[in-house]
């Protein structure tokens, strides 16, 4: 298995990461795409990635981000993507739920961001949520120009995860299928996806699986986790979540050019 999203540059992981990261082998997750959320976060992840076995990661900035976005930060992020731990530029695109950037700094950097990916011929690692229209509308353009694309941590509806398959896009499943009060709609989506464009992610430190058994004492999500949202994925569809592992692993070395 391969956790596409790890977010272990998050403090929450500050005191015992590599704990955190032998836990995950020991749990069969044979690699990991560590997140940058922002140049600083960007830089650590790909620090990390270069300490860390069978991990790699993206360069980029989120879009809560985005007011931050400068010449000096694509400058940077272009130097990062040169290294070999560097597989994406990301996380990047739109977010209109919080606003913590305003939808013009955000479409700006995200543009910034596509422009690069296209230049550096890297795939790009997205986010989008309730920006849909507007996403699709920013992407469209260079869609032709990238070598490949994830939505990572997919909640949309069924017609929203059709229009991102009819553009290629990958759709990362986290452990909000996992949610039987928040995850209901994602449930009805999970099997309509072709095995050919889904990949599995824990999002850790966030999203931590509400069904798992026995129930943790923390909130906090580990890549440990990532077979128990496999199982549920492969359940959904009705599929053997071993033969689902072998293809999200074979898509993951597709997108991301990674040997694991």
């Amino acid at each position: 298995m391969f956790d596409i999203g790890v977010n272990l540059t998050s403090s929450q992981f500050a005191h015992d990461r590599d704990q955190i990261v032998a836990r995950a082998h020991a749990a069969g997750v044979a690699g990991m795409l560590l997140t940058g959320t922002n140049l600083h976060e960007s830089q650590q992840a790909q620090q990390l990635a270069q300490h860390y076995p069978q991990s790699w990661s993206t360069a980029g900035v989120h879009p809560h981000d985005s007011s931050g976005w400068t010449e000096e930060t694509a400058q940077a992020i272009r130097l990062l993507a040169a290294t070999k731990e560097v597989v994406a530029v990301g996380e990047c695109g739109l977010d209109f739920n919080r606003n913590f950037s305003t939808p013009q700094e955000q479409e700006y950097a995200f543009e910034a961001q596509l422009a690069l990916a296209a230049e550096l011929n890297m795939p790009v690692f997205l986010h989008c949520r309730d920006a849909h229209p507007r996403f699709l509308a920013l992407l469209d353009p260079w869609l032709d120009k990238l070598p490949g694309a994830v939505l990572h941590c997919f909640t949309g509806s069924a017609q929203e995860a059709r229009e991102c398959l009819e553009r290629g896009l990958y759709l990362g499943i986290t452990g909000w299928v996992c949610d039987e009060r928040r995850g209901l709609e994602l449930r009805e989506v999970v099997p309509i996806i072709p095995a050919e464009r889904l990949l599995i992610e824990t999002d850790a430190p966030y999203l931590l699986p509400r069904d798992l058994q026995p129930k943790p004492t923390s909130r906090r999500n580990e890549p440990a986790v990532l077979g128990h949202i496999l199982a549920t994925v492969a359940k959904l569809r009705g599929e053997d979540a071993q033969w689902l592992s072998t293809v999200t692993d074979r898509n993951v070395r597709q997108l991301f050019g990674v040997n694991f």
